[in-house]
């Protein structure tokens, strides 16, 4: 004869509670913890430089996410934060960024990779010769800066092999400072620019890049490399992102591995043209979906051309530059 089940035992088959801490609103505060800046990430973890110049390694909290810090970010630490050997931190928080410099793989790819956080301004280095100049890169790359609202600057190197006359006339009417370096040549100019800011070093491999930041901060002994003959490119010498304090300077450079291919399929017409004041002004009576360029009609652009109110050489280099950056054939 079978038991007779009492209520009391009924509640044996309720689904166990959940051995979770109950819920609350109040998040923890890691306004107290010190911060520092992320100056490299190698395999999971972070290379973190302190306000007193001290050297961190830290791993990421996990509410933070895959991407959740990237090259350049100021982060506040927990834990050890001594900087000794085999101690760890932990990164908790990732502080509000200025900028963000992104790209994607292709024109196709709908999802945008950052690159470095918090610069204000970035070194497009270009090669006048071995490998050649490629004005599509430039002009691609130059449309992610004012996408991020990142002022763009061209630093033409080798010019021991080539005159770069053509390429500063090229760039002259979009007011994009321009420095050129050769080997030995003196860079106070270059360090001039650089002094008080954080700049990101992007370009070609085999450009020079490495080689210009190795002069800027002896003893960094960043890697270089040389061009293959055959296909005029260079080698992958530089294989993560890395930021370097400037000496005797208040500025930092972040110097980033070679690109071969700048994906801006992120970028709209109006976050570049925004960056251009004198030109977003007379866009007013565009008519609705104008991309500004050279076949479309009524374009307000042309119209402040025509009436003697925007220079028809810089309207031309700016269609120039959002032209490259609309390429399908984006390895340039």
């Amino acid at each position: 004869m079978g038991r007779n089940v009492r209520s009391d035992d009924m509640e044996s088959f309720d689904r166990p509670g959940k051995r979770t801490r109950p819920r609350t609103k109040d998040r923890p505060d890691y306004s107290k913890l010190p911060t520092a800046r992320v100056i490299t990430i190698d395999r999971g973890r972070y290379r973190c430089q302190l306000d007193d110049d001290v050297l961190v390694s830290a791993t990421k909290a996990r509410q933070l996410g895959r991407k959740g810090a990237i090259v350049g970010d100021i982060v506040r630490l927990d834990g050890d934060v001594s900087g000794e050997e085999g101690t760890l931190a932990r990164i908790c928080a990732v502080e509000v960024r200025r900028t963000v410099l992104r790209r994607t793989a292709d024109d196709n790819d709908p999802f945008e990779r950052p690159i470095v956080a918090n610069a204000d301004q970035i070194m497009i280095v270009t090669a006048l010769a071995d490998p050649p100049p490629r004005v599509g890169m430039i002009d691609r790359i130059m449309v992610a800066a004012y996408d991020a609202g990142v002022k763009p600057i061209l630093c033409l190197t080798k010019a021991d092999l080539a005159s770069p006359d053509e390429l500063i006339a090229a760039y002259e009417p979009l007011d994009v400072p321009v420095v050129v370096t050769s080997p030995g040549s003196d860079l106070a100019p270059v360090r001039e620019l650089l002094a008080g800011h954080v700049t990101v070093f992007v370009g070609h491999s085999g450009v020079g890049k490495s080689t210009l930041v190795n002069a800027l901060i002896p003893g960094v002994n960043r890697s270089t490399g040389v061009v293959n003959d055959v296909t005029g490119r260079g080698r992958h010498t530089s294989t993560s992102a890395i930021a370097l304090e400037l000496p005797d300077e208040d500025g930092w450079v972040i110097d980033t591995p070679g690109v071969r291919s700048f994906g801006l399929s992120h970028v709209t017409p109006e976050s570049v043209l925004a960056s251009f004041g004198d030109l977003s002004a007379f866009t007013d009576q565009c008519p609705r979906g104008c991309q500004h360029g050279t076949n479309d009609p009524e374009c307000g652009l042309d119209s402040a051309v025509a009436r003697g109110d925007l220079a028809p050489e810089r309207l031309d280099s700016y269609r120039r530059m959002w032209q490259a950056g609309r390429l399908k054939d984006w390895e340039l």
